[in-house]
This record gives structure tokens, sequence and C-alpha cells, in this order.
């Protein structure tokens, strides 16, 4: 199960990303984090774009609405996204 909360009409969740990977996509959960692939490389801030770019498609808001707001260079983020659908992080964890 993702650990999130909604505050501010924008949810707060961890995100564990798996950079180097075929393509960009949301997978599932992981230890309680939303596990996304990047297919960009960890330099330079590259994955971190990619993955802000991820979210917001999958959130469907704009890239301007989430933030990654600790963890710039770990594997393991805390996001947060603006205007967010509680009901995304819930199908993700009702599809596996």
């Amino acid at each position: 199960m993702i650990d999130f909360t909604e505050r501010d009409g924008a949810l707060h969740f961890q995100v564990r990303v798996v950079p180097r990977a075929s393509r960009n996509e949301v997978v599932g959960e992981h230890d309680g984090a939303l596990r996304v692939r990047i297919a960009a490389p960890p330099v330079e801030g590259a994955a971190n774009r990619e993955l802000i770019r991820t979210l917001a498609r999958y959130f469907d808001v704009p890239v301007r609405a989430v933030e990654i707001r600790s963890g710039q260079t770990s594997k393991l983020k805390q996001v947060r996204v603006s205007g967010g659908s509680s009901a995304k992080l819930t199908n993700i964890m009702s599809a596996q």
C-alpha cells in the first residue's frame, strides 16, 4: 500500500525511482512508495526532470504542479503533486 497524505490540495508521497529503464512508466508499489521507471540516467538531474514529466502525465497535471521535496540525489524521493488525484494512487494499489 502506498503511504500518502493529502494536504492543501496536494498529494504527498514517496517515489522509488529505477533509472536507466527501457522506458518511462509508473510500475506499481514498492515498500510503501510509488515505483517509477525512468529511461534517463541519474546524471546532472536528467532522471529527476524525467520523473517530474512522467508524474505530471500520470496525474494529468502541469509539470509545474509536481515537485521533488527531498531526495534529489537518492532513488527514494519525497514528492508533492498539486491537484493530483488520490484515486490514481488507489488504482495502482488495486491493480497489483
